[in-house]
């Protein structure tokens, strides 16, 4: 094992259980796409079954994904272990960038959770109670910020943030609650679908549809499975956070068992997607549900108020799951960057008594407060940039971990990818197919002339403080010397 890896946890708190980890990549999977979104998948797809498939396909397609993350996170339980297991097997360089995006595509998920509070506070509940929208602060790219779902998203982040000053336990328990928040929130849909609706509203199982934001552009179901299955990485991101904070494992932890969490999250949040989609998709005509504003709430606010009211509360908090997920993972994908000379060491200093890094947290906290000022379309070219940064990570994870069994055939693997390298070889593949749409041009998930600005702008950034990083170690070793 290299020197900095080792199993020197510099005062991290081991406390996380296997439910704790499940409900960390649950949680940070699911947030508030399921409400604010459904409508739009339908209408994409052309229909609630062309959306169920390719969630179904999207689950099953990042699987070989989420096993390899659990055989190597098994066998090398550190924080931010990405780095280590790049590092190891393709070098420095190549480790820096994979953990600089990563960085990226989960670190800008804390401010757009918090904007996404804001938007559901001001769009949503300012509806039912105008004073929300009595004051404006000001205009920035098209949308309306105002004060009190300001305030109001910003208690939320401050919550989360304070959470994760006092370690990952913490955390770890609100992580719980909302994991069984959201299970309700399905469980809500389930109800009024069974007493209202009926499976005769699923039909036809494919039209051309609009909605009020999108219209179907496939021509035909596959089309219509194939414009949905492009967009399902963004929804599964997210389930990287489990091995981020590997090294905060309780003690006594069956790392045979943690290897399948992470699979077993991607398949939870994949039924729960599809759930979902069935459920509002036939409480009315799907045709029907797909023409209001968020026609999931839109819906259930013709039905009954109070349905409406419990719904929107659970979307609501909703956001609050990835935020305090994703920031306890960029933290420690940080940490790890320390620990291989890629960062600043102040990065690596833990506090004392939750064991938590603080300056890190103390960056996330600065980029999360920040969400709701920015106005809900000020990061909407961020959500592609995150999906190819977290996407381009795993598949980077996949070539380390096949390479790593010709590189280290001795090491212990308390878990691994079933059916040995053709299973790893999958996982290569599918990340590679998935980058493939993302970068292509005439692909339907390409990135646009700003998203590859803001790559280009970020990778410059790091490479900038990659080398301001290494000239100051290269001073302090050649001080050493002297």
């Amino acid at each position: 094992m290299s020197g900095s890896s080792g199993n020197d946890t510099g005062g991290m708190k081991k406390t996380l259980s296997i439910w704790n980890f499940f409900t960390i990549g649950f949680g940070a999977i699911i947030g508030t796409g399921w409400v604010l979104l459904v409508g739009d998948w339908m209408v994409i797809g052309g229909g609630p079954v062309a959306a169920m498939i390719a969630f179904a396909i999207g689950a099953v397609f990042l699987l070989p994904i989420g096993a390899v993350f659990g055989e190597l996170t098994a066998a090398i339980p550190i924080s931010g272990g990405i780095i280590e297991y790049v590092d190891r097997t393709y070098g420095r360089k190549v480790s820096y960038i994979t953990g600089w995006f990563l960085a990226l595509g989960n670190g800008i998920l804390c401010p757009w959770e918090a904007i996404a509070i804001s938007t559901l506070v001001s769009d949503m509940f300012g509806d039912l109670f105008p004073i929300l929208r009595s004051v404006k602060l000001y205009n920035i790219m098209g949308a309306d910020v105002y004060l009190f779902p300001t305030v109001i998203a910003l208690g939320f982040a401050v919550y989360v943030i304070l959470l994760n000053f006092r370690g990952a336990k913490a955390a770890a328990k609100l992580q719980a609650f909302l994991t069984k928040a959201l299970l309700a929130g399905m469980l809500l849909a389930m109800a009024i679908s069974f007493v209202r609706g009926g499976p005769s509203n699923i039909l036809p199982v494919f039209a051309r549809a609009e909605g009020a934001a999108t219209v179907t552009g496939a021509s035909n179901m596959f089309a219509g499975i194939i414009s949905v299955l492009v967009m399902t990485p963004f929804f599964y991101a997210g389930f990287d956070t489990i091995p981020q904070q590997a090294e905060e494992a309780a003690e006594g932890l069956d790392w045979n068992k943690f290897g399948k969490v992470i699979s077993m999250a991607l398949l939870a949040a994949g039924g729960f997607y599809m759930v979902c989609i069935y459920s509002f998709g036939t409480i009315i005509p799907w045709t029907e549900f797909v023409k209001g504003t968020v026609p999931a709430l839109a819906c259930l606010k013709s039905i009954n108020m109070v349905l409406y009211v419990a719904m929107l509360l659970i979307a609501t908090l909703g956001p609050m799951g990835p935020m305090n997920s994703f920031y306890g993972a960029t933290s420690r994908i940080m940490l790890a960057m320390v620990r291989k000379g890629q960062l600043p060491e102040c990065f690596a200093v833990l506090d004392e008594k939750s064991g938590a890094p603080r300056m890190a947290n103390r960056v996330l906290a600065a980029l999360t407060i920040v969400g709701p000022f920015l106005g809900k379309k000020m990061l909407v070219s961020l959500t592609n940039v995150s999906a190819l940064a977290f996407i381009f990570s795993c598949m980077m994870v996949s070539f380390a971990c096949l390479k790593m069994r010709d590189t280290e055939p001795e090491l212990p693997r308390p878990y691994r990818v079933p059916g040995g390298k053709v299973g790893i070889g999958l996982a290569c593949g599918a990340g590679a197919i998935i980058v493939g749409l993302m970068v292509v041009p005439f692909s339907p998930a390409a990135l646009t002339p700003v998203e590859w600005g803001i790559v280009l702008a970020w990778l410059a950034v790091g490479l900038a403080l990659s080398a301001a990083t290494k000239g100051r170690h290269k001073h302090s070793t050649d001080a050493d010397r002297a």
